[in-house]
């Protein structure tokens, strides 16, 4: 199956109340083992892509090759779309569009509001040229992602509507209380405006952070209109956790895949679970 845009699988998702998860791919082996655990859940999914990872694997247009190359080889048949994550400017989106990345997210929140709003539509128009779908961002999610460091600031809910008014995003990523990497305490979300913020808004929803939230914040959030959430942080402790047992225990070893395949694993028993909390699996 061909690449495909976020669009429609987020739609359906939110109009089914499930979400797709969006698992950040860091090398080769993150690649297979999220779509090996996708095509077995027979579930969509989404392979997020930082501009930090991007340039670790060679560039967009190696990232976007690699991807293709799996899924023919894999004879892949559940819809994958390849998002670039948190993209800091337009030059950078439309890098990733036209290396054939099918969704991207223009990250900025950290411009004023009338600002980020040119920039995102500036965005839209490229993208949805390409049939590319678009994320946007609003507020501040917390925490360290590619070493950019924030801390949480809250959507304004009358902000999210003028949003998607003014731009035709296709999904909104609306900052109410999550953080980019692992939870020190239990994850506050502020449920009462993500209502607020979907009923204005009229559109898929995006948590970003989705590492450590409990079950049951992850399904208040979906019968919220969340649609799409994020994870990365567990995928890396899990195949970090099994690399590090394996180094700690033979130190004679030095072929990577007798670490690395076992690490693969890992992260595809990780994003199996995900899939199946998230209600995704057999959505495909």
């Amino acid at each position: 199956m061909a690449l495909v845009s976020m669009k429609e699988m987020l739609i359906t998702a939110k109009e089914n109340g499930y979400a797709v998860g969006q698992f950040n791919i860091n090398n080769l082996e993150w690649t297979q083992a999220i779509l090996q655990a996708a095509e077995e859940e027979k579930s969509p999914v989404i392979l997020g892509v930082s501009e930090g990872a991007g340039k670790y694997m060679g560039g967009f247009v190696a990232v976007v090759q690699m991807v293709k190359g799996l899924m023919e080889s894999y004879k892949t048949t559940v819809p994958v779309a390849i998002h670039l994550d948190h993209g800091s400017s337009f030059e950078k989106c439309k890098e990733a569009v036209d290396a054939g990345f099918t969704s991207v997210m223009i990250d900025a929140s950290h411009h004023p509001f009338e600002e980020n709003i040119e920039i995102t539509s500036k965005v839209v128009e490229y993208a949805h040229a390409h049939g590319v779908s678009v994320e946007a961002e609003l507020g501040t999610v917390g925490g360290d992602e590619d070493g950019v460091i924030g801390g949480i600031m809250y959507a304004d809910p009358e902000e999210c509507r003028k949003m998607v008014e003014a731009t035709s995003i296709d999904c909104l990523a609306p900052a109410l209380g999550s953080v980019h990497g692992p939870y020190h305490g239990e994850p506050n979300l502020g449920f009462k405006e993500m209502e607020e913020i979907s009923g204005l808004a009229g559109l898929p929803l995006v948590l970003h952070g989705g590492t450590g939230i409990p079950t049951k914040d992850i399904q208040r959030s979906i019968s919220l209109g969340t649609a799409k959430i994020n994870v990365n942080t567990e995928n890396q402790i899990a195949a970090t956790k099994v690399i590090r047992e394996i180094l700690d225990k033979d130190k004679e070893v030095y072929d990577p895949r007798k670490f690395l395949a076992p690490a693969r694993e890992a992260i595809k028993a990780t994003v199996v679970g995900k899939i199946r909390e998230f209600g995704s699996s057999q959505k495909a």
